[in-house]
């Protein structure tokens, strides 16, 4: 038999067992869903455009919660906004764990605030909200950090003297330099090599996770982990950021003052010195990075690509800028910064920020959760550690909530009278003890960078409104904006 035939029975025959070894006993009952092949799940049910597209056209058929077999593991979707809020308000406790995301599962491994469960979860928790509260409100509050970075980014607008620019980069800057002011203690010039060269490492690193190969890699990690692929550029990328995070904790520990600390990295590892006689600690120095890793991600990426998004979405509705533009001169004029005060005055404004988060939709599927204990849902029972996909767009774009879901209207969040009004169904930050960490700091993020830049500078676009296509370069966990170049011209 020739060689390149055996090698293939080989590979096939690996890849046989792996399945098997993971396939999952069953037991419980779970809702309803395709029926699985044997050892590949629902992959013939799986749509070219991705798994959002895939779980669209089976909920049709199954309704709001349903099984599908991703590879040989069955997972719960919850679609639409009363589902979801049921299992993650209503039963938030059960509903609580935290799944995997199989293309970043060999760096995170269940360390860190983001992806721990059970106690590690709870202690990273509860010390990375105060710690972070602590930093946002101490000597310069988060206002003030924001402010500052509004202002610097405002001179590099201006630099350009209204040329085409692609403003990639510069929002990932700005929005980096808020989450490091808080976890390193220092900020970055907008030309150091290093952070540019983080930054870089971030986006390459986001568009991969959600590209249609991570998915692919998400059905089988088991078998496809052994072979090159998207995964293996990940693992490189977060790996060089997480060397940097080291040599950046031990300068921490090598200049530490107990009496003094300066952020996030030092307040840990006093908690770390504290608690070293306690065997049974999750203060150690993998939680350390691998926490800090997650914020710095979470608090870079997110609302970098929510800018790329909201000034996308102004370059095609121009009209809705100028009202923005409008509201802001009547409200702060041009003559001091935007404040936290204002946005109470500024309804419209708050209005085109939210929408822009609905629209823009940028973790479609949610991050995974999974049940802590065996749970009763709907007349289901999921056993214990059965994972969850919150599906967040279909919660962001629920007709019942939002009158013309698929297009980009503000007056989804305002009332008849002007006002900024409530919606059940707005969770792009997810809902429950699972809430993003950094919420707050986000939408103070969104609310000053947006206005800071429209009271400056108008905008313009080198292809006309009706011609700027809003479809993402990659969809898949995250949602990523086609790049695009636009005009910043002084006001």
């Amino acid at each position: 038999m020739e060689p390149s035939v055996l090698l293939l029975l080989a590979l096939l025959v690996g890849f046989v067992l792996l399945l098997v070894r993971g396939y999952p006993k069953a037991r419980g009952h779970l809702p309803p869903g395709p029926r699985p092949l044997p050892l590949l799940g629902n992959l013939l049910q799986m749509d070219r455009g991705g798994f959002l597209n895939s779980f669209r056209r089976i909920r049709e058929k199954y309704g709001d919660v349903f099984t599908v077999h991703l590879g040989p593991r069955p997972v719960v979707m919850l679609y639409g906004t009363e589902a979801i809020r049921e299992a993650l308000v209503d039963q938030a406790e059960a509903f609580s764990g935290r799944g995997t995301i199989a293309v970043v599962e060999p760096i995170f491994r269940g360390y860190g605030v983001v992806f721990a469960n059970g106690e590690r979860w709870r202690a990273l928790r509860r010390f990375s909200l105060v710690t972070m509260r602590d930093f946002g409100m101490g000597k310069r509050s988060v206002e003030e950090r924001i402010q500052e970075e509004a202002r610097c980014l405002v001179e590099e607008f201006r630099k350009s003297q209204g040329a085409p620019l692609d403003p990639t980069f510069l929002f990932q800057c700005i929005t980096a330099n808020i989450i490091c002011s808080i976890v390193f203690g220092e900020r970055f010039d907008y030309k150091d090599r290093q952070f540019l060269r983080l930054l870089y490492l971030f986006y390459q690193s986001f568009s991969l996770i959600s590209s249609f190969s991570s998915q692919v890699f998400e059905l089988f990690s088991g078998f496809l982990k052994y072979f090159p692929g998207t995964h293996r550029q990940i693992s490189r990328n977060l790996q060089e950021i997480l060397d940097y995070i080291g040599q950046s904790v031990e300068k921490h520990r090598a200049t530490l003052d107990p009496s003094n600390p300066r952020d996030f990295i030092d307040t840990y590892l006093l908690r770390m010195e504290k608690e070293k006689s306690n065997q049974h600690t999750e203060f150690d120095h993998q939680n350390l990075v691998i926490s800090v890793l997650s914020l710095f991600f979470a608090g870079t990426e997110t609302s970098s690509t929510t800018l790329r998004y909201g000034f996308l979405l102004m370059l095609k509705y121009p009209h809705v800028a100028e009202k923005v533009q409008k509201e802001i001169d009547q409200v702060i004029g041009s003559h001091r910064l935007p404040t936290l005060e204002d946005r109470t005055k500024m309804p419209y404004t708050d209005a085109v920020i939210y929408e822009i988060q609905r629209f823009s939709d940028l973790i479609p599927i949610g991050v995974p959760h999974k049940v802590t204990k065996d749970t009763f849902f709907r007349g289901y029972l999921l056993p214990k550690n059965t994972e969850v996909y919150p599906i967040l767009s279909s919660a962001l774009h629920d007709p019942q909530y939002f009158e013309q879901p698929d297009t980009f209207n503000p007056d989804h969040f305002l009332d008849a009278n002007g006002a900024l009004k409530k919606n059940e169904a707005f969770m792009p930050f997810s809902l429950g003890k699972r809430i993003c960490l950094g919420e707050g700091i986000a939408r103070n993020e969104l609310f000053l960078f947006f206005t800071t830049i429209l009271q400056n500078f108008s905008l313009s676009s080198p292809m006309a409104p009706k011609d700027i296509d809003l479809s993402p370069k990659e969809s898949g966990f995250g949602k990523v904006p086609p790049t695009y170049q636009i005009c910043f011209l002084a006001r």
